[in-house]
C-alpha cells in the first residue's frame, strides 16, 4: 500500500467514524450497569482523534505517527473484543461478530503492517548499476542544473546550451527524474544501494571501482571545503562524531535506520523551496586504527 493511499485510508477512517459516533450517542442507552453511552462514545471519539492525529502526523512524516498508528491498531483489537464479549448471547450478536472479522481486526492488522509507510513511503530502492554510472559520469552539467529546481526542457537546453530532450529522456528512463503536470523537470525520489560486487563481471568491477575512487576523491574535496569554510554556515551545518563499539549485525542495523531517517527528511521537501537549502548529508563508519 502506498503511502498517499494509506493517508488516504487514514483520514477517511476518521471521517466515517464521526457519523458513527454521534449515532451511537443517540441510540444507546445512557446506563447499562454504568455510563454506557458515555464510555462507548468517549471509546469511539478516542479512535477518531487517533485516527485524524496519524492522517496528520503522516502527512508531515514525523515518527510519531507509527506510536500513534500502533495505538489506534490496539484500540481497534479492543473495541472488537468488548463489541464481540458484551454483545454474546444477545439476538444480534452476530453483527459484532461480523463488524469484529471484517472490519476491526484487519484494518488493526493493516495499520500495524503498513505503519512505516507514513515515514518512509514513497522512494523506489534498488543497486546502482552500469546505466546509473554512465549517466551520472556523462550528464553531470544537466543533473546541476535541475538540481537548482524544476525546469522545462527548453530552460534547460537554454542554460547548457544544447538540446537535453534525449538525456532527459534516459534519466527518466532510469528513474532518477521525472515530467510533472507542469511539463517541467524535476528529480524523482530513488534510493540507490551499493552492489553486489561479487556477482560484477571483471570489467564492469572494474569500472564502478573507478567511479567510486572518483567519488570519493570528490567527497574528500567536499569535505576539505566545508572545513575551510566551517565558521561562515552559521545555523545551517551541523555534525557530530561518535565512536561505537558494534557487531556486523548492529552495524548493518544502525545503517538501515539511518537510511530511514535520511528517506524521510529527504521526503519532507522534494524540491527546493524558499525556506530550505540544499545541505550535503554524509554518513560514513569504518574501523578506526587508533594510534
Amino acid at each position: 500500500m502506498s503511502r498517499r493511499v494509506l493517508l488516504l485510508f487514514v483520514a477517511s477512517a476518521a471521517v466515517v467514524l464521526l457519523p458513527w459516533t454521534a449515532y451511537l450517542g443517540l441510540t444507546l442507552p445512557v446506563r447499562h450497569e454504568g455510563q454506557w453511552r458515555l464510555a462507548w462514545v468517549g471509546f469511539d471519539l478516542a479512535l477518531v482523534a487517533c485516527f485524524a492525529g496519524a492522517a496528520w502526523l503522516g502527512a508531515k512524516r514525523s515518527r510519531a505517527a507509527v506510536g500513534l498508528l500502533a495505538a489506534t491498531a490496539a484500540l481497534l483489537g479492543c473495541d472488537a473484543w468488548f463489541d464481540v464479549v458484551l454483545s454474546w448471547g444477545e439476538p444480534d450478536s452476530w453483527i459484532s461478530v461480523l463488524m469484529a472479522v471484517c472490519a476491526e481486526l484487519p484494518i488493526a492488522a493493516l495499520l500495524a503492517m503498513h505503519a512505516r509507510t507514513l515515514l518512509v513511503g514513497g522512494m523506489p530502492s534498488r543497486e546502482l548499476n552500469g546505466t546509473d554510472i554512465k549517466l551520472h559520469t556523462e550528464l553531470r552539467p544537466l543533473t546541476t542544473a535541475l538540481a537548482e529546481g524544476p525546469a522545462s526542457t527548453e530552460e534547460l537546453a537554454a542554460a547548457l546550451d544544447r538540446p537535453v530532450a534525449d538525456d532527459l529522456r534516459a534519466l527518466a528512463a532510469a528513474g532518477h527524474v521525472r515530467k510533472g503536470r507542469d511539463g517541467r523537470w524535476r528529480f524523482a525520489p530513488l534510493d540507490l544501494r551499493r552492489p553486489d560486487v561479487t556477482a560484477m563481471g571483471a570489467e564492469e568491477r572494474l569500472e564502478y571501482e573507478r567511479y567510486m575512487d572518483a567519488k570519493y576523491d570528490r567527497e574528500l574535496e567536499l569535505l576539505s571545503w566545508a572545513a575551510a569554510h566551517r565558521d561562515e554556515f552559521g545555523p545551517w551545518a551541523q555534525g557530530s562524531r561518535a565512536g561505537m563499539n558494534l557487531t556486523e549485525a548492529e552495524l548493518a542495523r544502525f545503517d538501515a535506520e539511518y537510511g530511514e531517517l535520511v528517506t524521510r527528511y529527504c521526503l519532507l521537501h522534494p524540491e527546493p523551496t524558499a525556506a530550505t537549502r540544499q545541505l550535503a548529508v554524509r554518513w560514513y563508519a569504518f574501523p578506526a586504527e587508533l594510534p
